[in-house]
């Protein structure tokens, strides 16, 4: 019997791939279009609409176009794997703790009424498009090919080098590490959809980290957040390694037959 849910495209890496390359065509034209200084975009309102809220808004209108064409929404969103424990709830739980402590305790008094709309409006962007760029879409599209342990490694793969083009957009060589750190963070983010069942609490943490992150900076993240992250990674590691064993089925599980014999 045919599921109700039935992508309407059949799953496929190059699809995912081809998501992912126009989802950066559209946001860097962006960028180039209202020629961005990546150090620059939280100074006031209008940087923080130029290079924050308008690349995007384009680039949310983009994703989700292609995963309705795609018909990738509900695996997208909602995880069809196994949970993991709920004991792997502290870490997330923790990283919420740390992006609400550092909004807290940091400076954020150059920020106007105005700079904090923008700041929430590209921050809840920013969750919903890299999530459902790379924990959703992508990782639709990696399974249809690879076991979870892969699944994992090459949708946070490319959620960091989502971020490399930074490097000659104002950071400089500096912005290579961005490439690990944010490979690190999006592991506890792939994490969370595995705990939750859902890639929307993703979105929400996402969303809540580059929030705080933009608006103050306390120390906190680098200090608590990075090293958090990395205990989720290894958790991640052994959990997608031992899915990725028990997935695995020999290709002859049949005992060999007797040959017959003529009377």
């Amino acid at each position: 019997m045919t599921s109700p849910h039935r992508p309407r495209l059949a799953p496929r890496v190059w699809l995912g791939v081809v998501a992912y390359l126009t989802y950066l065509a559209v946001f860097y034209g962006v960028w180039i279009a209202n020629g961005i200084d990546y150090p620059r975009i939280g100074d006031n309102a209008d940087t923080l609409w130029k290079w924050y809220v308008a690349p995007t808004l384009a680039g949310a209108v983009v994703i989700s176009i292609i995963v309705t064409v795609y018909g990738w929404w509900r695996p997208a969103v909602f995880e069809e794997r196994k949970r993991m424990p709920k004991w792997a709830w502290a870490f997330p739980v923790i990283l919420v703790a740390v992006a609400l402590a550092n909004l807290l305790l940091g400076d954020t008094s150059r920020f106007t009424p105005t700079m904090w709309l923008l700041l929430a409006a590209g921050s809840l962007l920013v969750g919903f498009n890299e999530e459902l760029l790379t924990r959703g879409q992508l990782i639709v599209a990696l399974r249809s090919r690879f076991g979870e342990l892969g699944v994992w490694f090459f949708s946070t793969l490319l959620f960091g080098l989502l971020h490399l083009p930074n490097t000659i957009f104002g950071t400089g060589p500096l912005g290579v590490s961005q490439v690990f750190i944010t490979f690190v963070i999006g592991s506890a983010l792939y994490l969370l959809r595995r705990v939750s069942g859902t890639l929307i609490a993703a979105m929400a943490l996402h969303a809540l980290w580059d929030f705080s992150s933009f608006a103050a900076n306390t120390g906190l993240i680098p200090v608590i957040g990075l090293p958090i992250s990395a205990a989720a990674m290894i958790a991640v590691i052994i959990w997608t390694r031992k899915e990725s064993n028990a997935d695995k089925i020999p290709a002859d599980t049949e005992s060999p037959r007797e040959p017959r014999q003529e009377r």
